[in-house]
């Protein structure tokens, strides 16, 4: 079912808050998490600590982001994107101005349930301000400005917390999204909410559980998942590799970067015609997967290629992903298929890591790669061959 709400895509200015938005919940959650272990030496006191920070954010995420969008649906995704950013900004100038333990552990679960409003119903305008003949590469450019604040987060947080401590960069976060905020306001238009049929808990299930829902939020969460093993995991195989920190750290840009470029690309070969959905998301698990295997191969050049192939293959996914499930849903839940969207990544961003480290602490990191691409490459496989066994 076609959820274009409009048959003429929004100027530019009206979605380049949107983007922002975008760029500050993925610049919020790098930045902070890649300096808080070394940074934040009153607070954090032990792994253990660091990891209850560490997911904090993403647990907030988790349980709340189908909350806002189904708020979102029901109110308008406007007010929730709005609200989503004031609240991001309140929680960020917590521990800016309040320097404790603590504040930091109010302010990092603030900004995760922050984010948890505005993501959601910023993917949710993406669509709405969009005809569905250009979610393609709306959606492609939404998530080249979210990898944007992927990359840059580490370097500029930790440039900034060098400068000035952690209470920096939250006080940076604090008027990025404060700024974005007054920004949508003057630039996003009102979009009303449209009415609705009464959706029993059944209704739900059932479409949550339809095929046109899982399969591209399977995609997604998988895609996730292979991006975090991909910038957690692939420096510890270069320090194993005898590489320095700047090789290392030169792998995830590539990465980061691969993504970046490829999903602007993606969506606009989507909207052309030159790609379906379908043939693009199995192109970029195989790419995914592939990446995993180049990783197991030892030194720079593995580690490289896997990179790259790895950020190649994500980037093709997310806008597809995206755009399908804008594709299929009625355009009056937009928001809440955007949230329940958003859980299967977050999913995926935890599980993919876990994997492949309870894999790697029982053999070798190499056999947790291998483990996790083959899970990658076996959606594709079961496509492939189903499609084969229906031809005959």
């Amino acid at each position: 079912m076609s959820t274009a709400a409009t048959t003429q895509a929004a100027p530019a200015r009206q979605v380049w808050p949107l983007y922002a938005a975008g760029f500050t919940t993925a610049f919020g959650a790098h930045g902070i998490a890649a300096n808080l272990g070394g940074h934040a030496r009153g607070a954090v006191t032990s792994l253990l600590v660091l990891g209850g920070l560490l997911a904090l954010y993403d647990g907030a995420e988790v349980v709340l982001k189908p909350v806002f969008g189904t708020l979102a649906d029901r109110i308008g995704a406007r007010p929730v994107l709005l609200g989503g950013l004031v609240a991001f900004a309140a929680a960020s100038a917590l521990y800016a101005v309040a320097d404790s333990p603590g504040w930091l552990w109010a302010a990092r679960l603030g900004q995760g349930a922050a984010a948890s409003a505005f993501s959601p119903s910023a993917s949710a305008l993406v669509a709405r301000l969009n005809p569905a003949a250009k979610h393609g590469r709306a959606f492609g450019s939404y998530g080249f400005y979210k990898s944007i604040g992927y990359t840059l987060g580490p370097l500029l947080g930790g440039v900034l917390v060098w400068a000035g401590g952690l209470r920096l960069l939250f006080a940076v976060l604090a008027v990025l999204g404060a700024a974005v905020a007054v920004w949508a306001v003057l630039a996003v238009p009102v979009v009303p909410p449209l009415p609705k049929a009464r959706q029993t808990v059944l209704d739900l299930a059932r479409r949550l559980a339809d095929p046109a829902f899982l399969a591209p939020t399977a995609a997604l969460a998988a895609a996730t998942a292979a991006l975090s093993v991909g910038v957690g995991f692939l420096p510890v195989s270069g320090r194993a590799a005898g590489l320095g920190t700047v090789a290392t750290g030169a792998a995830v840009s590539v990465l980061a970067a691969c993504a970046a470029v490829v999903q602007p690309k993606a969506g606009r070969a989507l909207d052309h015609g030159r790609l379906t959905t379908r043939t693009g998301i199995m192109a970029g698990l195989l790419l995914t997967a592939a990446g995993m295997g180049c990783a197991m191969l030892p030194g720079l050049t593995g580690i490289l290629a896997g990179a790259a192939l790895i950020g190649a293959g994500t980037g093709l996914i997310t806008p597809l992903g995206f755009a399908a499930l804008a594709a299929s849903t009625p355009v009056e839940r937009l928001g809440q298929t955007m949230g329940a969207a958003e859980l299967g990544r977050e999913l995926g961003d935890a599980g993919g890591p876990l994997l492949v480290a309870t894999v790697a602490s029982l053999t070798t990191l190499t056999h947790g790669y291998a483990t996790l691409g083959l899970l990658l490459a076996l959606g594709p496989a079961v496509t492939l061959l189903r499609r084969r066994l229906m031809g005959r």
